[in-house]
């Protein structure tokens, strides 16, 4: 069985996981989470997960001229999560790639899952927003956190 074209086994594995509160500003009108505060809630799991990393982005913006984008996210909304909850978002390196990586996350309350994502970050060069690969030491170093 699948959920937004994960594997269970893949879904198991617990990788890095960052607490987020539901505000009344991520709510609708109906009290539950807007749809596109899940990308709000994935970026800041994604960026404190690189900092678990040791990567500061705009450091390796600086240094190295790179940085990393969202090439593709694809979103299953599963149930409805409410103001006041507590979610535990993860990411879980599925795939790293010279130049992206691919990305399983998830948004779960008391263990009940609200929304799961495929994400894919490309790195590219800050100079042309071209694609770029990713330093060596770096790649290891996520795939190390697989």
């Amino acid at each position: 069985m699948e959920r937004a074209g994960l594997s269970i086994a893949a879904q198991a594995q617990p990788g890095f996981v960052w607490p987020v509160r539901v505000y009344y500003e991520d709510t609708d009108s109906g009290g539950i989470v807007y749809y596109a505060n899940y990308l709000r809630f994935f970026e800041r799991a994604r960026t404190e997960w690189l900092r678990s990393l040791g990567l500061q982005q705009e450091t390796l913006k600086q240094d190295e001229g790179l940085m990393f984008v969202v090439r593709r996210a694809l979103l299953d909304f599963v149930a409805p999560a409410r103001l006041d909850e507590q979610l535990s978002v993860s990411v879980r390196p599925q795939r790293v790639a010279r130049s992206y990586v691919d990305l399983a996350q998830e948004a779960l309350c008391q263990g009940q899952l609200r929304c799961a994502a495929e994400v894919r970050i490309a790195c590219l060069r800050a100079a042309d927003f071209r694609p770029a690969p990713m330093p060596d030491g770096l790649r290891r170093q996520i795939f190390l956190k697989q």
